[in-house]
């Protein structure tokens, strides 16, 4: 097979031809195009070739200006939007050679049954383009999965749509089926990526604060919060950051508040299988709710597969609709090999999940009793692999100078949680760390803290800021 293709459109050329091979002589290459290979050969070459070649270069090439910097640009609907903070601190922990317990992903790999299926689709050719919601291998499994959690039957084909990640599902259901001026109900402190894509669908957000110490649901605040212009309810069980789990109660008590006022439920489902103090329950599952809510999941929390980005929404018919016709625009179709391997992992015995809660609880213990040895007033985490503590004891003024110094003096890195409501100032005694890592990792970063940290350290050192 001849695989040639043509570098530019021949100068006689009528309508595009992709079926003969190319012919050097019959294409012309621009002016810029012919210096752009100059300028890329004579990077390749020795000086004294370089030499050689340069006179090639037209002779009305001229030396480049230095181009006068310009301002950022970016839509009105994502202006107070920083670079996330995830992307802050890890970067700062490179820059300093800090141990990072700030961003949830793990620093070890997933199970190898499931990276050996994906490597067996890529050799059997799975490789073009999937189906746009879904290889059908992996939407029955996720519904068979569903049904085994939920108690709840599914139709594969009608109701489960394949995203790239749960980030994904987010954004689809949201751009899906919020319309400009609707009103969404958060929890507070929430995951960044709400706010930004409530913003991109012209929502109009309101925040209900979760409050420490056990991050309770403030009912009555929630019920006075709903009004007519509220579309939707979205929650977060396990709940990042506070690692806390919606209780039956909370959970009844928003889904009478839904089917009395006609409200949808967003629920992002992505951490259930790390529940450690109490059963998940799916909302979808209680009485009347399967027909108002979208539940989203993903592969990478529970396999440990964060960069393979296979997450899913699960909806009824007439809700899936707005979910694929955003998805279609958005990515259309999901790494067809990784969704073969994602079918072999969620048929994994029960016993693969139970070592998952027993492994990850033991880091749990293992960091937490490290927290409070350093000194930190220490928040339950019932779910998730992150805990929230307090940082006061150690004398900072919030959250952002607190871990921007955990990083320069101390070495570990930690997510400051204030970003994650409407109103910073609820967080700014709050700080998140991840146990997702490696018990070697764990202990290290522990013992910095409980050697390096002092109460009311903030008195006795410059403090840094994070610039952007």
């Amino acid at each position: 097979m001849n695989l040639a293709f043509p570098l530019a459109t021949p100068a006689s050329a009528t309508a595009p031809r992709h079926d003969m091979p190319l012919n050097p002589s019959s294409f012309l290459l621009s002016p810029s195009l012919r210096r752009s290979l100059v300028a890329s050969a004579v990077r390749k070459v020795s000086p004294t070739a370089a030499a050689a070649l340069t006179p090639m270069a037209s002779a009305s090439t001229v030396a480049a200006q230095p181009a006068e910097k310009q301002p950022v640009q970016v839509a009105k609907r994502l202006e107070k939007f920083k670079t996330t903070i995830f992307t802050q601190m890890s970067m700062l922990a490179i820059k300093h050679g800090a141990i990072n317990l700030g961003q949830g992903f793990p620093n070890f790999d997933g199970p190898d049954f499931v990276k050996e299926a994906a490597i067996k689709a890529i050799n059997a050719g799975k490789n073009q383009y999937a189906r746009g919601y879904g290889v059908p291998e992996l939407n029955s499994a996720i519904a068979e999965r569903f049904r085994k959690d939920s108690g709840l039957q599914v139709d594969p084909e009608k109701e489960v749509t394949v995203t790239s990640g749960c980030t994904e599902a987010i954004a689809a259901t949201i751009l899906g089926l919020i319309n400009p001026g609707d009103e969404v109900i958060l929890f507070a402190p929430f995951y960044d990526s709400y706010e930004a894509t409530l913003s991109m669908a012209g929502a109009n957000v309101k925040a209900i604060t979760l409050s420490p110490p056990d991050f309770s649901v403030p009912l009555e605040e929630l019920k006075a919060a709903v009004s007519k212009n509220t579309r939707a309810i979205m929650i977060n069980t396990p709940h990042n950051p506070t690692g806390k789990m919606f209780t039956r109660e909370e959970l009844e008590f928003i889904a009478a508040l839904c089917k009395e006022n006609d409200v949808l439920l967003f629920a992002d489902e992505v951490y259930d299988k790390l529940a450690f103090e109490a059963d998940h329950i799916s909302i979808a599952s209680l009485s009347g709710m399967y027909e108002r809510t979208v539940t989203m999941n993903s592969l990478g929390k529970t396999f440990s597969l964060t960069g393979w980005k296979i997450g899913w929404a699960i909806a009824p018919p007439h809700l899936t609709w707005g979910v694929r016709q955003a998805h279609s625009f958005l990515t259309f179709a999901t790494c067809t090999p990784m969704q073969a391997a994602a079918a072999a992992a969620l048929r994994a015995p029960d016993s693969y999940y139970e070592e998952l809660k027993r492994d990850y609880g033991a880091k749990k213990t293992l960091l937490v009793n490290g927290l409070k040895d350093a000194g930190f007033i220490v928040y339950p985490s019932s779910g998730t692999y992150f805990v929230m503590v307090d940082h006061t004891p150690f004398g900072f003024d919030n959250d952002i100078e607190f871990c921007e110094y955990l990083i320069r003096e101390i070495g570990v890195v930690a997510i400051p949680p204030s970003v994650f409501y409407l109103n910073p100032e609820d967080g700014k005694n709050l700080v998140r760390f991840t146990f997702c890592k490696d018990d070697e990792t764990l202990r290290a970063a522990v013992e910095r803290m409980k050697t390096k940290l002092r109460k009311n350290d903030a008195s006795n050192c410059m403090l840094f800021f994070i610039v952007e």
